[in-house]
């Protein structure tokens, strides 16, 4: 678990990938996008996470390259959309993100949402592009325990990544569990779940408890159990509290409650069911 912001986990691959980062979903102005990604890199964030849905991976690229950071020690992770699954479409959509963000490589590079077939065509494009070296690591987005092991079953490389929703309200233990015992780290996206959670009794009391926001207890509830996490803001004051985790430690029982808060609650769409773009 990390210790600091520039502490890192190590991917089953040997890549380092920092435990927090900065997520840039609905970041479509482009002028304030530039300014929160800018604001996330002086105060120390390290690795920024965007897609080709998202609309701004130009703008991911040009705040990096603005940063003054060697891009070495930023860690950029895309994403293939899923009207451009399927091996030849999704090199092709590589080369395009590729390109927007301004770079020779990319750290991480994911497939967006399983879809129903096309899945191990494109794992089959990201192994292609892993063997090249264009990509550092590959792994997977709302991958369900099926479909990581129909993925498995006739992949050469292991997806090293399943970014997830994941927060108090949709906990997935059976999944993490998997995902641990296979050693695909987990990545939570809507980590503080849209701050949807403001009002829950059990969280504001443990923020009272802590001295902390119910954001901060949400997040470093996610550390604890070996997440990494990329919560989204635009807003300066927020990027830096999301990052103010490291000076408290959740107790074991009051990890317990907060997973204890489970409801099995999507905010956004079941992978079993969602096809919009195929």
């Amino acid at each position: 678990m990390a210790a600091n912001l520039q502490d890192t986990l190590t991917l089953d691959n040997g890549l380092a990938i920092p435990q927090v980062g900065l997520g840039v979903y609905k970041m479509t102005d482009e002028i304030e996008a530039n300014f929160a990604i800018q604001s996330a890199l002086r105060t120390g964030y390290r690795l920024i996470d965007t897609a080709a849905i998202y609309e701004n991976e130009q703008t991911v690229g040009d705040a990096v390259k603005e940063s003054g950071i060697s891009r070495e020690e930023i860690f950029i992770t895309s994403k293939v959309w899923n009207s451009d699954q399927g091996f030849d479409q999704t090199l092709k959509a590589f080369e395009v993100s590729l390109n927007k963000l301004q770079t020779n490589y990319m750290d991480l590079y994911l497939i967006h949402w399983p879809g129903k077939d096309k899945y191990k065509e494109t794992w089959r494009a990201l192994e292609r592009l892993y063997n090249e070296g264009v990509v550092k690591a590959i792994g997977v987005c709302n991958f369900q325990i099926h479909h990581l092991e129909e993925l498995m079953a006739g992949s050469n490389e292991k997806p090293v990544i399943n970014q997830i929703e994941n927060h108090p309200y949709l906990t997935q233990e059976e999944l993490r569990t998997y995902c641990r015992d296979k050693n695909i780290a987990v990545e939570a996206w809507s980590p503080i779940a849209r701050n949807q959670l403001a009002a829950e009794p059990t969280l504001n009391h443990l923020a009272k408890k802590y001295n902390k926001s119910v954001s901060q207890i949400i997040l470093r509830w996610h550390l604890q159990n070996g997440t990494i996490i990329i919560p989204k803001s635009v807003h300066p004051d927020r990027i830096k509290e999301n990052i103010d985790l490291f000076d408290f430690q959740l107790s074991v029982e009051d990890m317990k409650n907060i997973s204890a808060l489970n409801k099995g609650e999507r905010l956004g769409p079941d992978p079993d069911i969602f096809d919009i773009g195929f």
